[in-house]
């Protein structure tokens, strides 16, 4: 099976306004994304898919395939949906514009459990790690049963200990933002108005368990982390420029 991946990316963030082309590395932090992307071994092809001239023109050096979609989305859900109509491959993953240290092979396992599953969607996510606040809303935490395939996603503490005496029996997880969908369930998600739990947590996938589909969750041992800050993407700069990560 065939698959590519959509970068959704706009010009706009409040906490760090044109993050997008931030490139103090020499390129803009959404072609690192691209970059990385390129390296998997089950990806056809990699779009940038934007509604900002500024973008197209900042990655056309770099020969980067960008698709101009609508400014009217309210989400970077329904502007791969739009990609997704003008192409024929059957597997579409979303990568986000922020993720320059995504491990191509994330994405590869997700496209390759969509290959061997008969499952709508695929996400990932990994035990929390050491430090992080479980109880923090802007981490968000998944429920998996033993199939694999998610029984809720939540800000708030998922599941809960009910006994604080003993230790949990259950890990915590949290949700790492890719997802990989099967083109005809993204075309029909998309379609879908939002949903009452949806709607509640602000978690767009929800509105997939709330019409009854199912979710794949790939469990990793470890999360790359995407830039939110100036002072995130200053460390960025700094390990590329130490040679963590490969700047091409």
């Amino acid at each position: 099976m065939a698959a590519i991946v959509v970068i959704p990316a706009r010009f706009g963030s409040t906490r760090f306004p044109a993050k997008i082309l931030a490139a103090d590395t020499g390129r803009p932090l959404v072609q690192h994304v691209v970059d990385q992307v390129r390296k998997c071994r089950l990806v056809k092809d990699v779009i940038v898919a934007t509604d900002d001239d500024r973008i197209v023109a900042a990655l056309r050096p770099f020969e980067t395939r960008c698709v101009m979609t609508s400014p009217d989305h309210q989400s970077g859900t329904d502007r791969i949906a739009e990609v997704a109509r003008g192409v024929d491959e059957p597997i579409i993953v979303n990568v986000q514009g922020d993720e320059p240290e995504i491990e191509p092979g994330i994405v590869d396992a997700l496209i390759q459990r969509l290959e061997t599953t008969a499952e709508d969607m695929a996400t990932a996510a990994t035990p929390f790690p050491a430090g992080a606040a479980v109880t923090d809303s802007n981490l968000v935490k998944v429920v998996a049963g033993i199939d694999g395939r998610a029984i809720y996603f939540s800000r708030s503490v998922i599941p809960h200990q009910r006994d604080q005496a003993t230790p949990p029996a259950a890990a915590y997880y949290l949700h790492l933002g890719i997802y990989a969908y099967r083109r005809p369930f993204l075309l029909e998600f998309a379609s879908w108005k939002p949903t009452p739990l949806e709607m509640t947590e602000k978690l767009e996938q929800l509105r997939a368990l709330e019409h009854g589909r199912s979710i794949g969750v790939l469990i990793t041992p470890r999360a790359t982390h995407g830039i939110d800050t100036p002072e995130q993407y200053a460390e960025f700069v700094r390990r590329v420029r130490l040679g963590g990560r490969d700047s091409r």
